[in-house]
């Protein structure tokens, strides 16, 4: 049996004033490709299928059309779970319509899937957090324990309130208890989930710049250990880059997002990953780059010039440009700047000589000059860096005005 996982779509994402739909829709396109040029049998959606609660029109068609392009008009499984930028109703309200096309939504953790059967596949059990799949094509079924992200509310809907506990312990718990009692050695086992996950001992793994970071209360991130011994393969969605945080011989995978969504993932690759599994045996997975989307760089440079000749050479990105200088940038030097380059995302100015000290404290008086008081707050916000003469003029101006 052959998986394709995927995740941290963020359908509708914008960078600032950059909307990044045209690059969705060609690495959509491109994830629809992958599939069917390895013949996979079955897709997973880790979660963040959309950037926000309520997604733009553009946003919501071309996540369907991509799940239905994905799902071969129903030969294939799609299964898709709410994040934690998802509206779990949002996510929930089409499964009646989109079952018939083979795709499977699931918006909120314990929920039970209707059994069904379609001409190429069936869900043949189902339960609270679980589902069993029959392939037409597979002589083995795929058990799969889902877990939507779940804020503190919905966890305490779901899962109880008994604040004793902690979240590892209660996932623990009932993924033990759904896998003792559905996933024996007779079918692939898998577990789908997003969450902030990690092996207990290692590095903390940092969530990217922008991204709503998983806090449910106070409790602790979520162990990789708990995982029951019976799952081959976790797939997991919310961190954007890469990387297994389990083991070779039973793999816990952030698939990584499709696109590069802030400057804090600039210069990463981004990948599906395919898993090939049967029943009782190791999965094997390779990772699959992804080569549409703009790439994402943070460049320094010490003058107007160095920057405006890089610019030039480099139109097709998107761009943090640092420029470090002895003075404030002048009007006519950031117009010649963005003028160079349509994809400057942040231009952040650093004066070199500072004679400013940041924590210096100062007592205000209210009954000066409004001019010294100005140029004191401009310094305070910019680093020790003074107004030039023409914000002084312009606030002249508004003071007289």
């Amino acid at each position: 049996m052959k998986i394709l996982h995927t995740a941290d779509w963020h359908l509708g994402k914008r960078f600032d004033r950059f909307s990044r739909l045209e690059e969705q829709i060609l690495v959509m396109d491109e994830i629809v490709q992958i599939a069917d040029e390895q013949k996979i049998d079955l897709v997973l959606v880790a979660g963040d299928l959309f950037d926000n609660f309520n997604p733009g029109v553009e946003a919501v068609e071309l996540f369907y059309k991509t799940l239905k392009r994905l799902s071969l008009n129903g030969k294939r499984p799609v299964i898709a779970i709410s994040g934690n930028h998802d509206s779990p109703n949002f996510i929930d309200a089409p499964d009646p319509l989109a079952r018939e096309c083979g795709i499977i939504l699931i918006g909120h953790p314990k929920a039970v899937i209707q059994p069904f059967k379609l001409d190429f596949f069936e869900v043949s059990q189902s339960a609270e957090g679980f589902i069993e799949l029959k392939l037409k094509n597979q002589d083995d079924p795929v058990r799969i324990i889902h877990t939507p992200y779940a804020n503190e509310i919905r966890l305490k809907e779901y899962f109880g309130e008994n604040k004793e506990a902690e979240l590892n312990q209660i996932l623990a718990d009932s993924w033990k208890k759904t896998a003792d009692e559905f996933c024996d050695d007779k079918g692939v086992n898998l577990l789908m989930a997003h969450l902030y996950m990690n092996k207990r001992g290692a590095a903390i793994l940092e969530e990217p710049e922008g991204e709503r970071p998983i806090k449910i209360g106070n409790a602790d991130l979520i162990w990789s250990e708990i995982i029951p011994f019976q799952i081959q393969y976790t797939a997991l969605g919310h961190l954007h880059g890469f990387q297994n945080i389990g083991t070779a011989e039973k793999p816990v995978i952030y698939s990584s997002s499709p696109l590069c969504y802030s400057f804090s993932e600039a210069g990463q690759t981004k990948y599906v990953t395919i898993i090939e599994a049967e029943p009782n045996k190791e999965v094997s997975y390779e990772k699959i780059a992804l080569k549409n989307g703009k790439k994402l760089i943070r460049k320094t440079f010490n003058s107007v010039e160095n920057s405006v000749e890089w610019l030039i050479e480099n139109p097709n990105c998107l761009i943090e440009l640092t420029l470090e200088s002895d003075t404030f940038l002048k009007a006519e030097e950031r117009k010649l700047i963005y003028q160079s380059h349509n994809g400057i995302v942040h231009l952040i100015p650093k004066v070199k000589n500072q004679d400013f000290i940041d924590d210096e404290v100062k007592e205000i008086n209210l009954s000066q000059d409004p001019l010294p008081l100005f140029i004191d707050y401009f310094k305070s916000k910019n680093n020790g860096q003074a107004p030039n003469e023409d914000l002084i003029n312009l606030f002249k101006e508004i003071e007289n005005y």
